[in-house]
């Protein structure tokens, strides 16, 4: 009885034995499962990590249609010497606009006053202003900020302080669009005939500026002639830069511009040209030419 009782204890302590057993053996189990699992979320995570920077870098960069024109004519050069003897025929020389950027901005302006001593005299004023923008892949191509800007290069003219009478007309045959704006305002000299031609040929925008006033007496020139002589003046501008950039422009097909990455010249933000009312009264003030005299 005695041997019976210790056998069956000892088969008691087995069977205990082998559950601690069977238990931890379990253990390094789960503990490896558990580390092939967490290995296998890493490496996925990892993967996708990968294959979305590999996917932003196969991404192509942004970009757009390059400007038609990378030049400006010299400003003074715009007219020929026909032109500005008939507009200005007075006038020994252009004085050329300060410019930061002569390829993006440039101005020119003469001054022209016949003196007729007691009788009075005839004044003109002429300035021609060219702005060009180049295209950009946060503000859009070209073209298109120029287009804007003439718009409100328009409106800004068909708003000058003191104008009266302002009368505004589209002008065929000069760049892809223009708009003439015309009005008289007064000076303590006379009636000034301003005449403002506002064009834009690709990515350029001219504006040219011409008036005339009967000073001392003379008599005030007429509206419609200097109108005519403006347009001329506007469609000879135009056509200058053009040919500055040769007759296909330097559009480069299907290619993006080399300045589509960079921001606008500052420049291309400054309005293309001054207070046209404040010339003519600057200029009347002034003495007679020798010539005149």
């Amino acid at each position: 009885m005695q041997r019976r009782a210790q056998r069956e204890e000892r088969e008691q302590r087995a069977k205990r034995l082998s559950r601690v057993l069977v238990c931890a053996a379990a253990v390094p189990v789960m503990l490896v499962a558990a580390g092939c699992s967490s290995d296998s979320g890493s490496g996925e995570s990892t993967d996708k990590a990968e294959k979305a920077a590999a996917s932003a870098s196969a991404s192509p960069s942004p970009t757009v249609e390059a400007a038609a024109y990378d030049k400006l004519p010299e400003a003074c050069k715009a007219l020929s010497k026909k032109t500005l003897e008939d507009l200005v025929p007075e006038s020994k020389s252009g004085k050329e606009g300060k410019s930061d950027d002569i390829s993006t901005r440039a101005s020119c302006s003469w001054n022209s006053l016949d003196n007729n001593g007691v009788k009075g005299s005839q004044f003109r004023w002429l300035n021609v202003s060219m702005l060009r923008f180049e295209s950009d892949v946060t503000r859009g191509p070209a073209d298109k900020l120029a287009q804007e800007y003439y718009a409100k290069q328009v409106q800004d003219v068909q708003a000058v302080d003191g104008a009266k009478g302002v009368k505004s007309e589209p002008v065929s045959g000069t760049g892809d669009q223009a708009t003439a704006v015309h009005y008289d305002l007064k000076k303590k000299e006379g009636t000034f005939k301003q005449q403002t031609i506002v064009a834009r040929v690709e990515n350029v925008v001219v504006t040219l500026d011409y008036n005339g006033a009967g000073l001392a007496g003379d008599k005030t020139p007429s509206a419609d002639d200097l109108l005519k002589d403006a347009k001329k003046a506007a469609k000879e501008a135009v056509a200058a830069v053009s040919e500055a950039n040769g007759s296909g422009g330097g559009k480069a097909s299907g290619s993006p511009s080399k300045s589509a990455s960079k921001s606008p010249s500052k420049s291309a933000s400054k309005p293309a040209s001054g207070d046209a009312s404040d010339e003519p009264s600057k200029a009347a003030s002034k003495s007679p030419s020798k010539k005149a005299a």
